[in-house]
């Protein structure tokens, strides 16, 4: 009897080991968020493609975020960068439900060790494009952020350039004067811990675009992007977030 026991006890191990090996699963990589990048490179991205729903980003063939982010979004959605290894590399931005419309956006990118960049997507899912932006960080010195604009505003046709405004800082003169879609400003010293109004006009014009109410407070030390973007005939936004 202890004989048969032993042996049953012994085809259950066996049993339970195949039945493990069976189930077991390839857990996709999610990159790292980290602040320090010292031997590394930093890469955060924005989707400003319109009517995007569901992009997830690979890189050299590996998914590197964990949630699907949508339009308005960037990436990673509670730090401000991830890391990639330095030099070439292979990305790709799509969605992967079957039945998408969207078409997959891949490209290739020099990354430089120690540096910073955010990639912006832009356009619409039909025709996605990119634009990746060396992010020239200095930490300041005081108690100020730092703030630049991209403008990726979507339209059929050519538009005009854009002037920004601050409510705090007053209307005589814009913050960011006479930007192009698809051009990302220089950073600029910016007052934190206070809210703020930004107002979007075309360029030599009285009438705002825009007018973007809770522009949050902004961490002092820290440097952020507002991202103008959605449709020029329907409905804009803009979307700050942290950049370092």
């Amino acid at each position: 009897m202890k004989f048969l026991k032993i042996k049953l006890i012994s085809q259950g191990i066996i049993v339970v080991s195949v039945l493990c090996i069976a189930c077991t699963k390839t857990i996709p990589h999610v990159a790292n968020t980290e602040s320090n990048f010292t031997n590394s490179t930093l890469v955060q991205i924005f989707n400003a493609t319109v009517k995007s729903t569901r992009n997830y980003v690979y890189v050299d063939g590996i998914p590197v975020s964990g949630a699907a982010f949508a339009a308005g979004g960037a990436f990673p959605a509670t730090a401000y960068a991830f890391t990639v290894q330095p030099g070439i590399r292979n990305f790709l931005i799509k969605d992967t439900l079957p039945a998408t419309t969207q078409v997959p956006l891949g490209f290739f990118e020099n990354m430089l060790v120690s540096r910073s960049y955010t990639i912006f997507t832009y356009d619409t899912i039909t025709s996605p494009k990119q634009v990746t932006v060396l992010n020239n960080i200095t930490i300041p010195a005081d108690t100020t952020s730092r703030l630049r604009f991209a403008n990726f505003i979507y339209n059929t046709a050519a538009v005009a350039n854009v002037d920004v405004y601050s409510f705090r800082r007053g209307t005589s003169t814009p913050v960011f004067s006479n930007v192009a879609t698809t051009q990302v400003t220089e950073f600029i010293p910016y007052a934190s811990g206070t809210t703020d109004t930004l107002y979007v006009y075309t360029t030599g014009t009285t009438s705002p675009l825009l007018v973007k109410t809770a522009i949050p407070s902004l961490v002092a030390t820290r440097s952020y992007t507002a991202a103008y973007n959605g449709s020029y005939k329907g409905t804009k936004s803009i979307a700050t977030f942290a950049t370092y």
